[in-house]
């Protein structure tokens, strides 16, 4: 009997899609947008945080995929009650993502075409750390009222760190503090496309509040999502740091 997956990660739903897995794959979030040709069709169950258990449970899934950070404790354990398999995901790193690939890849027998992404995968991590990348303090941030950055153990800044950008502040316990800018003496400022999308009239904001600092938009995609997205997440690092 083949898989009945529902995705709970948006990246995920991505990486299933590129595993050759769409025509398995029975339910997903709203945020689960890519590819959008493929994916709209698919009933949505809610958001990462905000699940529709009953909608899922219609579903009849044999596989239910989550991640630690993406979904909530309490809903994976509910899923368990209902679905032969769930699934849990928690990519740290950017070399996490070849365990995925092959993780997934067996789990649902696409194990060719988890290789060929972990060839991909590879080929474009050995580009980067070939090369010598100037060492860049960097203020990441994810939100506005309050400004929120990420931690410095966070997949975010271990993507950046690949191009030697560190991001501030390093250390403390929260993955996702509050900061106040100018606490922290940084090279440039990033204003990432999510979760809060910024636009460029926030550019002008930080600007004006940070004098002298660079500031500029990033595409929060190209950072924080891991799966088959984090290959062009790789080239696109290669890119804003040359």
């Amino acid at each position: 009997m083949s898989a009945r997956i529902v995705c709970l990660v948006p990246s995920i739903t991505e990486l299933l899609c590129d595993l050759g897995l769409l025509a398995q794959i029975v339910g997903r979030t709203g945020f689960c947008i890519h590819p959008w040709e493929s994916v709209r069709g698919i009933p949505k169950v809610g958001g990462t945080k905000d699940l529709k258990m009953e909608k899922i449970r219609a579903l009849k899934p044999t596989h239910v995929i989550v991640n630690v950070d993406e979904n909530r404790r309490e809903d994976a354990e509910t899923l368990r009650e209902f679905v032969p398999h769930v699934i849990v995901t928690h990519p740290l790193a950017p070399l996490d993502n070849l365990e995925l690939y092959r993780l997934l890849g067996g789990i649902f027998d696409r194990e060719e075409a988890a290789e060929r992404l972990c060839a991909e995968f590879e080929s474009e991590f050995a580009s980067i750390a070939e090369r010598s990348w100037a060492a860049q303090k960097v203020l990441y941030l994810i939100w506005r009222e309050p400004w929120m950055t990420v931690s410095s153990d966070t997949y975010i800044s271990q993507m950046l760190a690949l191009i030697n950008w560190t991001t501030q502040p390093v250390g403390g316990a929260e993955r996702y503090p509050t900061v106040e800018l100018g606490d922290h003496p940084v090279d440039r400022i990033l204003l990432s496309s999510e979760p809060f999308h910024f636009k460029h009239e926030h550019v002008a904001e930080v600007s004006a509040m940070m004098p002298g600092t660079q500031v500029s938009l990033i595409d929060g995609e190209m950072t924080s999502w891991y799966g088959s997205r984090a290959i062009a997440g790789l080239r696109y690092l290669q890119a804003i740091g040359a």
